[in-house]
């Protein structure tokens, strides 16, 4: 089980792995069930991990707004499991989606009243 967190005392939090042939990263992604991909980082991220761009994609912002996004390739690990994700490449946040959770087969457990956070493994 991975335990994550609450910050500024409502936005979920997990800290997730994540690396290239060049670095290894393991940052707080927020936990967002309304982002439908694998895992969106800052640029900041993608420059540290030397991401390469690989293509961009049209995606749909919770304001409404359709921007476009570049997309790269890496690989992720979670309790000794690899995977290679699919990672947006934005100005703002990092976020970990409903892809992502599926890819490792967990369901997230949110807590709000009592702030707490963990990713389980169902298979």
């Amino acid at each position: 089980m991975i335990k994550g967190k609450f910050i500024n005392e409502n936005v979920p939090v997990v800290k997730v792995t994540l690396f290239s042939d060049q670095a290894v990263q393991t940052p707080y992604f927020i936990l967002d069930t309304g982002f439908t991909g694998d895992l969106q980082v800052t640029a900041e991220i993608a420059r540290e991990l030397n991401l390469e761009v690989v293509g961009v994609t049209r995606t749909g912002m919770a304001s409404g707004e359709i921007v476009t996004v570049p997309t790269a390739i890496a690989i992720s690990t979670m309790e000794g499991i690899k995977r290679v994700v699919n990672v947006l490449i934005s100005k703002n946040m990092s976020l970990v989606g409903i892809s992502f959770l599926k890819k490792f087969d967990y369901k997230a457990i949110i807590d709000c009243k009592n702030k707490t956070v963990a990713l389980k493994r169902v298979s």
